[in-house]
């Protein structure tokens, strides 16, 4: 987007100029700009105004994600571990399922979900489901504490990058599934922080996907 209104704004200057120089040799009044030409020339004049608008709309993005990732310390303060890493989960629109318990939690497509997961206090979680997600490498600080988490499913995660999977170690003594198809921001020189998990050696098995 920035490198075709880049060049928008060259081919509007370009034809501005010409026009102008073609004024100075003629001595007669200025006849009015056609009107195509008058169009170039507002986007010329808006060129900048757009391109601080896409700057801002990006860093609005940006702040947006990492807000959603922050760390939940006050509800953990308050409600202990495993209910601020559910309550954390929850608001990215995720789901999860407690150790024991054969019921999921997760929230709809509005964001809407069952506070009755307020009833598990000191209940650790068991699997974690974050797939199409924004949560990036900050949020990991808000699982680091599941001690028994075995599955954690991030299929088509846009924001979980080669940090993200760098951060992942703290989970290493549990996790047995690891899901991260479709996260197109991991490379492969990333993949090799996963040589620190034990995925795969685990003794119930494990699998990366």
């Amino acid at each position: 987007m920035s490198a075709l209104l880049i060049s928008l704004h060259r081919c509007c200057h370009r034809s501005v100029l010409l026009h102008v120089a073609k004024r100075q040799w003629n001595s007669g009044p200025a006849p009015p700009l056609p009107l195509h030409r008058r169009l170039l020339l507002f986007l010329t004049q808006r060129f900048y105004d757009v391109e601080m608008f896409l700057s801002w709309r990006f860093k609005l993005k940006r702040n947006h994600v990492q807000t959603q990732n922050a760390y939940y310390g006050y509800t953990e303060k308050y409600y202990g571990p495993d209910i601020a890493s559910a309550y954390f989960i929850l608001c990215l629109r995720g789901g999860f399922r407690f150790v024991g318990q054969s019921e999921w939690f997760r929230a709809d497509q509005r964001g809407k979900f069952n506070w009755d997961f307020l009833n598990y206090k000191d209940t650790p979680l068991e699997e974690v489901d974050l797939s199409f997600t924004v949560i990036n490498y900050r949020g990991v600080a808000n699982l680091e504490r599941q001690r028994f988490l075995r599955t954690l499913k991030l299929q088509g995660c846009p924001e979980v990058d080669d940090w993200f999977l760098a951060r992942l170690h703290v989970l290493q003594d549990s996790l047995e599934e690891l899901d991260i198809s479709h996260c197109p921001r991991i490379t492969t020189g990333g993949l090799a922080a996963l040589r620190n998990l034990k995925v795969g050696d685990h003794p119930a098995g494990g699998d990366v996907t």
